[in-house]
């Protein structure tokens, strides 16, 4: 795709600033936790903003391959690790199995470009998101401090930690998806 053939949304961004819900506040974001709650929700949206209106087969296409990475893969990825850091971790909930846990690559090996494959992976992505943000609900600022285990080698973390990993892994693949949607309609933005 030639410079320009490209779709760079409104102005160089994705849409305009009216429009975008990770813009849609009444106010900024007090105290620490709210801080982590108010990100975590800005990086969801722009995985879902970066997916929205493309069908099983785009959702679906490796970036590079041999890559198994794919919009779709990350969806299913970021369900894996809500699952893990939100239910198994900060739950204490070790004993439950992690998501997908026969897939060694975390979700993003063999994405069926089905709307079934589709439809399962952003139902269980918002199922986790649900929980977690129900876990966020029920805890407060002293709670950052407080450590869970990881499950292994007798590791622990805390709360504070587990939070800004997942801004980091979500931040990251971010990252991702932009490139992704890049090669699949040649749109960019924020």
């Amino acid at each position: 795709m030639s410079s320009d053939q490209r779709q760079v949304g409104f102005d160089g961004i994705w849409l305009p600033g009216s429009e975008d819900p990770r813009a849609q506040q009444d106010a900024q974001p007090v105290g620490e936790l709210a801080i982590y709650r108010d990100y975590l929700r800005h990086y969801r949206l722009t995985l879902e903003l970066k997916c929205q209106d493309l069908g099983p087969e785009d959702l679906a296409r490796q970036s590079v391959p041999p890559s198994d990475l794919s919009l779709l893969g990350l969806v299913r990825h970021m369900a894996r690790v809500e699952h893990h850091w939100f239910r198994r971790v900060l739950e204490g909930n070790l004993d439950v199995p992690r998501l997908d846990s026969d897939d060694p690559t975390g979700g993003f090996h063999k994405v069926a470009p089905t709307q079934e494959s589709v439809d399962e992976a952003f139902a269980s992505w918002r199922e986790q998101i649900a929980a977690a943000d129900e876990w966020l609900d029920s805890v407060d600022e002293a709670t950052l401090g407080e450590t869970r285990d990881q499950g292994r080698d007798d590791e622990s973390t805390s709360v504070r930690d587990v939070l800004v990993h997942m801004i980091e892994e979500y931040a990251r693949h971010a990252g991702h998806a932009d490139l992704l949607r890049e090669c699949i309609d040649g749109r960019t933005g924020q």
